[in-house]
């Protein structure tokens, strides 16, 4: 019987895979989590086989629940189950110690079998995710992120706010929130600050006495 733990922050996936797993006889769920830490606490308490990490969680990145987990035992394998599909986050993923990355669209059965693949002590790399493994890390740490990320990066080590940058770009504040969530999963920080200390060292265009947002008045509309 495979042990396994699933956290994710949305209860509609949790509960599906749950209820999904559930239905195989060699499959038994014993466990869910709904942050990084409480995914970290409840795979130390209960030693499941396998761990179905999301990345991108409210509470607390999967990214670095999966190096707790990994640090803390050998006996836990991770299979992050994610949207993101970029060579920075692919490689800090298994730099954390997990032993499988998967696409949300990944097939049930493909999903099924990279459960047993992992229990069995195997690895778990979904089709899209093998390219980028074989490819040449990029000079650019901020390779990873998109356009307009790196827009709302810059605008964060501006000390602009989720409203202010909603207002200057003409998009909605949750969007905003969104970038910033998987943007600060890409570069690896938890909080603002971090972020905007992250964009100070490595965007060359934040190295400037200038704040990059042209049209202040947007920020008081």
């Amino acid at each position: 019987m495979i042990r396994v733990l699933v956290a994710d922050d949305y209860a509609l996936i949790r509960d599906g895979l749950v209820q999904w797993l559930s239905c195989h006889d060699d499959i038994e769920v014993v466990g869910v989590a709904d942050d990084g830490p409480a995914a970290v606490v409840k795979a130390l308490d209960l030693m499941p086989d396998v761990v179905l990490m999301d990345l991108a969680m409210e509470g607390g990145n999967g990214v670095d629940a999966t190096a707790a987990i990994a640090k803390a035992t050998d006996r836990v394998a991770v299979i992050v189950l994610t949207t993101f599909l970029d060579a920075t986050t692919v490689r800090r993923v298994f730099d954390a110690g997990a032993k499988g990355y998967l696409l949300k669209d990944t097939r049930p059965d493909a999903l099924l079998e990279a459960i047993r693949s992992v229990y069995r002590g195997g690895m778990a790399v979904g089709p899209k995710v093998a390219p980028l493994l074989v490819n040449a890390p990029s000079d650019d740490p901020a390779s990873g992120l998109t356009p307009r990320e790196r827009e709302i990066l810059r605008l964060i080590a501006d000390g602009l706010g989720n409203k202010q940058i909603a207002r200057l770009l003409t998009i909605s504040e949750t969007t905003v929130k969104t970038h910033c969530t998987n943007l600060f999963v890409s570069i690896g920080v938890t909080d603002r600050t971090q972020a905007a200390i992250w964009a100070l060292k490595h965007l060359p265009e934040c190295r400037t006495d200038t704040p990059h947002w042209s049209r202040p008045e947007a920020l008081t509309r």
